[in-house]
């Protein structure tokens, strides 16, 4: 599989890279967070992060005036396993590298499965934030090293928190897993309660 780089032009359908913050603190404050090695943890939101000054820019400028929480993706991962959306743009900073395998939510078939085939990669280098467009299509970064990755997850307060509504069983609701969060699972994921609508391979990096 081709891995291009954010800075690609192409990469342009699906999202931008942020240039206007400054995110040293948030880098230096993600040291501290746990990297497993054997696994991939998410935190959706992590005091000591919102309480740095960019939070208050990304609030401003990158969300409008929405409320937004700030937590982290860690962990070693070479699987796509799922892709997932939101109703809202989400910003990844790159801690260290590591690649995203995305894809376009308006490529979802009528019976909400997804061919795997249509998905892209792309580096993302340390230090780099990226703006995923509400219509992409994402899920756990993907290790560029040896080492692991960790990633700053930046989305709407609430997002992926536990539901706190019975969602439906027909339509797009039967992939609601989550506080805004859709997702649309790769059945060697094993992801217990998700819909298994992704077709063909479960790509590995």
């Amino acid at each position: 599989m081709e891995i291009r780089k954010v800075t690609d032009a192409s990469f342009g359908v699906y999202g931008k890279v942020l240039e206007e913050y400054d995110f040293s603190g948030l880098l230096k404050e993600m040291e501290h967070t746990p990297c497993p090695m054997d696994e991939v943890i998410y935190v959706p939101s992590v005091e000591g992060l919102e309480a740095l000054a960019v939070a208050k820019d990304l609030t401003e400028s990158a969300y409008g005036g929405l409320p937004i929480q700030i937590g982290y993706c860690n962990g070693n991962n070479k699987k796509l396993n799922a892709v997932e959306y939101h109703r809202s743009s989400e910003v990844d900073i790159a801690v260290n590298d590591l690649i995203l395998l995305i894809g376009r939510q308006q490529d979802i078939e009528a019976d909400f499965t997804y061919d795997t085939s249509k998905i892209e990669a792309f580096y993302v280098p340390a230090g780099t934030a990226v703006e995923l467009y509400a219509t992409t299509l994402h899920y756990a970064p993907c290790s560029a090293g040896e080492d692991g990755f960790r990633c700053v997850v930046v989305l709407p307060k609430d997002t992926n928190l536990e539901l706190n509504f019975t969602p439906g069983k027909d339509g797009e609701d039967k992939l609601i897993t989550a506080r805004n969060k859709w997702l649309i699972a790769h059945e060697d994921a094993k992801i217990e309660g998700a819909f298994n609508g992704l077709k063909g391979e479960n790509i590995t990096l």
